[in-house]
């Protein structure tokens, strides 16, 4: 029983590792990507 909430937190923390690993991933990409997509959008945005 005195372990459940160790257990629990050590749960917890790995679920906001992942989550902060995969909000790296994301700004990364956006960082690298985004003036690609910029280009793209403006190119549609003249065209219409």
């Amino acid at each position: 029983m005195l372990f459940s909430l160790k257990e629990r937190g050590q749960g917890m923390v790995e679920y906001a590792l992942i989550l902060v690993l995969v909000a790296i991933v994301v700004i990364a990409a956006l960082t690298l990507m985004g003036p690609l997509v910029r280009n793209i959008f403006s190119t549609i945005n003249a065209s219409l």
